[in-house]
């Protein structure tokens, strides 16, 4: 158990925790609209260039397997700041690469080192939010969303002088950040436990909870559906619908909107309700809508449908998933890094395979994506049944 400096302002604290999450989707985001010019530079192929984006989410997931139990033995102020140092040095590093080898193998470590920051976020908002942990996390998501929407815009600004330019802005960010937390993220004191765990036990702590164990799913599947929405919606809107690319980004910010909107909500209503009844609220408005969504395909309608159906399917997916961590982190205070790492990992993990599926099933149209999106919240439902069963 910790004990955090309550002099330290929440309006502060909250917007830093934001900031520190946000180092991963601004190294994912930013860079993306150098692709082409990385592809020029380095004399490669543009698949290539894309496992850049694939390892640096293989070497997060890695980092936060091997940091999350870490978190749980030492403070988290010294692996943020070991995270931050860490990206710092891996950033200005991938400004000097001269191959695309050296480029691939420098964004694993930086993702792996950036997740020693990011992994004890969760647990220090449960420490200060208690029971209301969904509603921290919904602050600090609400907050940390500005991230990937004005991400892609700023790299596109920064490739105009050059790619490299991109890299030492993150830098800058990661520095100015890591002051941040020097000044701000609060000291904790641990109350050192009367039993040593080991990283295999924190592990068997976390995978023997049958309750909690359906919650994990839960986040899984909603996973799956939001990096198929991420992996599709570029075709959905620009190949089927032929949209421009202007509309693409004005909806693809209305969907991010909805996310935030979301979470707004849940900040205003948790507290009152619990985490558990706004998840199953989540729920019930996802299976409406991507069941909707699933129909306008079938029925072949117009762009309209589609868009009102996947905006408020958005919010419901990330008030789903902030639930279901909130319910997750309680049932774990003592092992909060672990299971974070756990967490973060089959989130990850269950993501990846979202291309793959919608490749398998491509027939030209939307429709794969639909049954994506429908399936995944089909497959929530029958989790918090089975999970509901075996509480009773």
């Amino acid at each position: 158990m910790t004990e955090f400096n309550t002099k330290v302002s929440m309006k502060r604290l909250l917007p830093l925790l934001a900031s520190i999450i946000a180092v991963s989707p601004l190294a994912i985001d930013m860079y993306l609209p150098a692709m082409p010019e990385l592809t020029e530079y380095f004399a490669t192929n543009m698949p290539l260039v894309l496992n850049s984006l694939s390892v640096y989410l293989l070497g997060y997931a890695v980092g936060l397997l091997f940091f999350g139990p870490l978190a749980d033995k030492y403070p988290p102020r010294l692996l943020v700041m070991i995270g931050l140092v860490g990206f710092l040095i891996t950033t200005l590093s991938l400004t000097l690469a001269y191959n695309i080898e050296q480029f691939i193998a420098l964004r694993f470590f930086q993702a792996f080192i950036s997740s020693a920051a990011t992994v004890v976020v969760p647990g220090i908002i449960r420490q200060l939010y208690g029971k209301d942990t969904a509603k921290g996390l919904s602050y600090v998501s609400m907050i940390m969303m500005l991230a990937p929407m004005i991400a892609p815009s700023i790299g596109s600004v920064l490739l105009q002088h050059s790619w490299q330019m991109i890299f030492f802005v993150l830098a800058g960010y990661a520095l100015v950040v890591f002051v941040s937390v020097l000044r701000f993220l609060p000291d904790v004191t641990k109350v050192v436990s009367k039993k040593k765990f080991s990283v295999l036990e924190r592990y068997k702590i976390v995978f023997s909870n049958r309750v909690a164990r359906f919650d994990l799913l839960t986040v899984m599947m909603v996973s799956l559906a939001f990096f198929g929405y991420i992996t599709a919606i570029p075709f959905v809107y620009l190949t089927v619908f032929k949209v421009s690319e202007f509309t693409f980004s004005l909806l693809f910010a209305l969907n991010v909107l909805a996310l935030m909107t979301a979470h707004f909500i849940n900040t205003r209503l948790v507290s009152r309700f619990g985490s558990r009844t706004m998840l199953l609220c989540g729920l019930l408005l996802a299976v409406v809508t991507s069941t909707a969504l699933l129909m306008a395909n079938v029925l072949d309608l117009p762009l309209l449908y589609h868009v009102m159906a996947i905006l408020p399917l958005m919010g419901c997916l990330s008030m789903i998933s902030v639930n279901a961590d909130a319910l997750i982190l309680q049932e774990f205070s003592e092992h909060a890094g672990t299971v974070t790492a756990v967490n973060g990992t089959l989130r990850f993990g269950i993501g990846a395979f979202a291309g793959p599926i919608l490749a398998i099933f491509y027939d030209g149209s939307s429709l794969p994506f639909a049954l994506l999106m429908a399936g995944s919240i089909y497959s929530v439902v029958i989790c918090q049944l089975m999970r509901k069963n075996l509480k009773v």
